[in-house]
């Protein structure tokens, strides 16, 4: 089976598509002065526009690792993620604090989901 890649850099690819699954890399919040809510609204709207640009959506996500640079952020982390996640839809999901590679990201997120 082929796999397709999207947005390939010399470190890494955006996005992989194998088989009807679409395994998305770590995204993390380019405008690193927000606070959590704000770096987690950037990363869901990253996810978003990869998802959709390889035939998939918010409601087909099957897992989501997250990592947090404090735990102590998981409220309001999860605050934004309960508004953005498709209702009926909350895939599985893992949280866990971990120190990230640039110490000003709060959130990563990893997303495999389903395409349509």
């Amino acid at each position: 089976m082929e796999i397709k890649r999207l947005h390939v850099g010399k470190t890494l690819s955006e996005t992989a598509i194998h088989n009807g699954t679409v395994y998305l890399a770590g995204q993390i919040a380019v405008d690193v002065t927000q606070n959590i809510a704000g770096q987690t609204r950037e990363v869901l709207g990253h996810i978003d526009r990869l998802l959709i640009e390889a035939g998939s959506d918010k409601s087909r996500i099957l897992m989501c690792q997250i990592f947090m640079a404090d735990i102590k952020d998981f409220d309001g982390m999860n605050a934004v993620w309960n508004e953005w996640v498709a209702d009926g839809n909350a895939p599985p999901r893992a949280t866990v604090e971990a120190r990230l590679a640039k110490p000003e990201w709060l959130v990563e997120m990893v997303v495999t989901a389903a395409q349509k």
